[in-house]
């Protein structure tokens, strides 16, 4: 009656031994790209409404208005290169960036992992969610003064550590221009967890990114908001916030 069970465990305790031993693989079909929880984190407010306190830029070209950020470019004053609003504080790690911007005209973005190649002209070089009034460029992930455009709406790309791209497409990039509104207040979300990069336009998402490019990718630096060089234009920036986690 006793010899059953005592054989059970000897064999569970076999089964145990050997598991430990060889590990178990996924099917790579199936498998994804392992990213951390974004519950939690701690939340900060990138802007009083009041003043551009923790930024830096052109004081010709941004102000405050009525509790927005605005940058505004003039056909009397056209800027020959593109130059940006600058967050003080670079972020590293993994974030979820909110805001809501309204585009008149031309051409602007948001700059993140990001750095300042020239401190007097404010000009930045790295990862931007683009926004553009034409809405033929809006939503696409493009690298500012790098590899150009990384990932088109609609696209879903790996990248290699040699720089080989996997492209697979979710989605018609013409067809999701309809949900973004040039000249109208739109709803923008950046979500940076390790390599892996999702951008929103009114909760729908437009590009997903893994960038695991060697001496390309990047994993901290700053944020900033553009003017762009060209027609005259004005961007509007409002309710800005930044989640981080450790």
């Amino acid at each position: 009656m006793n010899a059953a069970p005592r054989l059970s465990r000897t064999f569970l305790l076999l089964v145990a031994s050997l598991v430990g031993t060889f590990p178990v693989v996924a099917d790579p079909a199936i498998a994804e790209e392992a990213v951390p929880s974004l519950q939690g984190g701690e939340v900060t407010v990138l802007f009083d409404g009041k003043t551009l306190d923790g930024w830096r830029g052109r004081e010709d070209l941004w102000s405050v208005e009525d509790g927005m950020i605005v940058g505004r470019t003039s056909e009397d004053a056209p800027i020959k290169k593109n130059t940006f609003l600058v967050l003080d504080k670079p972020t590293e790690g993994d974030f979820e960036l909110t805001l809501q911007f309204k585009i008149e005209g031309g051409n602007s973005g948001i700059q993140y992992r990001s750095e300042v190649l020239d401190e007097k002209e404010f000009i930045v070089k790295g990862y931007q969610a683009d926004i553009d009034s034409t809405n033929k460029f809006a939503g696409i992930l493009y690298e500012e003064r790098g590899r150009g455009i990384l990932c088109k709406r609609g696209q879903q790309v790996t990248i290699s550590e040699d720089g080989k791209k996997t492209v697979e497409t979710f989605a018609d990039h013409d067809e999701m221009a309809a949900t973004i509104h040039p000249g109208e207040w739109n709803d923008y979300r950046i979500v940076a967890r390790g390599a892996q990069v999702e951008q929103f336009i009114n909760e729908t998402m437009m590009v997903k990114i893994i960038d695991h490019q060697t001496g390309k990718a990047r994993d901290a630096g700053v944020i900033a908001l553009q003017l762009h060089q060209g027609p005259p234009m004005t961007i509007r920036y409002k309710n800005l916030s930044l989640r981080t986690y450790r």
